[in-house]
């Protein structure tokens, strides 16, 4: 499929914030745009006090009198004048009621028929003037509902118009969205969500995000503790961002698979499945560079995907194309297992910072045998485990990198150096001090084949008397 296949695709992707929608029922701002539309405006004490023109209030005490064909055709006889009257009551008054009234009234039309956006372009065409400044200026309003009907507005404007929305006007909407999405307690996240939802289908839309550490962001998100609702929505935008191939690449260094890994395998919701389901497929199916194929399927397999496959393909869903994403998965994953290295296994591993005490970690001859690869791609294996010894708060994590640390060491000519200029010996150190006996024991060993240079002297000492080294630093062996 082309790239303006796939785009016209995604675009016609069913719009869910129409009001049967049941998340659009049930989020904060639908509830509360319920109770706005309720209000009755005085538009006559408007035009008494000259805030508005008579131009102006006979359009929208017109507009709102009218509905069905009617009011089509009075938007259709006076495009012009819809949208300098919208526009001209949102710059005139100031009172948060009414300015959540007529941005709730304008999202309604815009609602209806999505064609009538280009009301608002043609308008701020032919008077020369930004379409997008007038609603950017109404996100930095304090009041939380008219903020957020904006950036719906604001959505609506950039994925159903003809002109895209560019520079530093998009710059400006995707960083508040993405700074909406990050604040604590936001009641209106769900918003956020379907308008980045809306956002990311378009290719040139997601390029930006991605750019400006999106998928970083949604990563975070997900790995924390969020409503179904949520993880559905965050999964969709990473969903339509696997249609932007390069961007699959940046979701491995995010750990994107084990992310939603976990999440699938705890997953109430068929929705919640889907989309995952539908991500991983795509981070199999899309790249073309076999070597980011395999890697993709290996982390599935770290992540138990394959396990979960199997639990799921004894469910009865009435979506074939869940049935089909979990055989196509199913399939692919088995099939690479079969070519698995152990390399392979122990890189996955380390890439998802998800280390334990698998086979390989405790094998002579994967040492003997794979202590170099450690170095290739500038250290890359190697800085990931002095990271995750930096940064974890895993205490098997912990443990599992101070040994392998101490392998790579000892089996490898320049290890000890590698390991100091990359800031291991010091970050080894300090798990010396560490709460966790495992972790001390284990940090103890590799700061020892950091600093002895008999290797075969060292193994016997520590087969010889476990228990003394335990004594002496007032730690437990491994069992």
């Amino acid at each position: 499929m082309t790239d303006s296949k796939i785009n016209s695709m995604l675009m016609k992707l069913p719009d869910e914030t129409g009001k049967g929608d049941v998340m659009a029922a049930t989020s904060v701002l639908q509830q509360k745009a319920n109770e706005i539309r309720n209000n009755s405006i005085n538009w006559q004490s408007y035009l008494q006090s000259q805030m508005i023109g008579d131009d102006d209030y006979r359009f929208i005490t017109e507009f709102l009198s009218s509905d069905g064909s009617k009011r089509d055709t009075l938007l259709e006889e006076q495009r012009g004048q819809c949208a300098k009257t919208f526009l001209s009551l949102l710059e005139h008054i100031s009172k948060d009621q009414t300015v959540q009234y007529i941005l709730t009234i304008m999202d309604d039309m815009l609602q209806e028929d999505m064609n009538r956006v280009e009301i608002i372009r043609e308008y701020a065409k032919k008077k020369r003037e930004n379409v997008w400044s007038p609603f950017l200026n109404l996100l930095n309003r304090p009041d939380g509902f008219i903020q957020n009907m904006t950036s719906r507005i604001i959505a609506k404007l950039a994925c159903w118009s003809r002109d895209p929305m560019e520079g530093s006007d998009l710059t400006f909407y995707l960083t508040w969205l993405k700074d909406q999405l990050q604040m604590p307690g936001n009641e209106y996240v769900q918003t956020t969500a379907r308008c980045l939802q809306m956002m990311l289908r378009d290719e040139k839309y997601r390029l930006v995000f991605a750019g400006m550490g999106g998928v970083s962001v949604l990563a975070n998100i997900l790995s924390g503790r969020i409503n179904f609702q949520i993880q559905y929505q965050l999964s969709f935008c990473l969903w339509v961002m696997t249609f932007s191939i390069q961007l699959v690449e940046q979701m491995n260094k995010h750990k994107i698979i084990p992310i939603l890994g976990d999440i699938l395998n705890d997953s109430v919701k068929d929705k919640v499945t889907r989309i995952i389901l539908a991500v991983f497929r795509n981070m199999i199916e899309k790249p073309e560079d076999a070597a980011m194929i395999k890697e993709n399927c290996v982390a599935m397999v770290q992540a138990k995907v394959l396990k979960q496959l199997s639990i799921l393909q004894q469910h009865k869903f009435d979506d074939e194309d869940i049935m089909a994403d979990i055989e196509f998965l199913t399939e692919k994953l088995q099939a690479s297992i079969q070519d698995l290295s152990s390399f392979d296994e122990y890189s996955t591993e380390v890439k998802a910072g998800r280390l334990e005490w698998s086979p390989v970690h405790k094998s002579e001859r994967f040492w003997r045998e794979n202590a170099p690869r450690l170095t290739e791609k500038n250290y890359e294996l190697l800085k990931m485990l002095v990271h995750l010894l930096e940064t974890s708060r895993d205490t098997l994590v912990l443990a599992v990198a101070s040994y392998d640390i101490g392998e790579f060491v000892r089996h490898y000519p320049r290890g000890k150096s590698i390991i100091e200029q990359l800031g291991g010996k010091q970050m080894v150190m300090q798990l010396l001090a560490h709460e966790d006996s495992n972790v001390r024991y284990e940090a103890l060993l590799a700061v020892q084949k950091l600093m002895v240079h008999n290797w075969e002297y060292l193994g016997k000492q520590l087969k010889k008397d476990p228990a003394s080294e335990s004594s002496s630093t007032g730690v437990k062996t491994k069992g």
